[in-house]
């Protein structure tokens, strides 16, 4: 498989455990004490380490740190605006918009040396 792609499908599956980790205790543990979140949220990021530190290094065979870093920014906004929509019941903003078309401008700039 290509190693981007390779490197996206596993970015985008650590971004699911990571969103989880980082941000399901909110509603689930919401009544139990910090620690215990901590140790969940720690239990579940172990999962999403376990795919991102090998989709770094699948990435970074064919694409540089800064694209990688903007590659993993456009794919954990793509997974947290429908976590926080779907999951939490957060109302869906506009300023989920424009983030994502700051996004887009930040790839055209990491990428372009590789358009031109």
């Amino acid at each position: 498989m290509n190693p981007v792609l390779l490197s996206i499908l596993l970015l985008a599956c650590s971004n699911v455990f990571m969103t989880f980790a980082w941000y399901a205790h909110l509603k689930e543990l919401n009544d139990k004490p910090w620690i215990v979140a901590a140790l969940v949220s720690w239990g579940i990021a172990l999962l999403e380490y376990l795919l991102q530190v090998p989709a770094n290094r699948i990435g970074y065979s064919v694409l540089n740190v800064g694209q990688l870093k903007i590659m993993q920014e456009v794919i954990t906004l793509s997974v947290f605006v429908p976590f926080s929509v779907l999951y939490l019941k957060e109302p869906l903003k506009l300023d989920y918009l424009w983030a994502g078309l700051c996004m887009v401008a930040a790839v055209f700039f990491m990428f372009r040396s590789r358009f031109v």
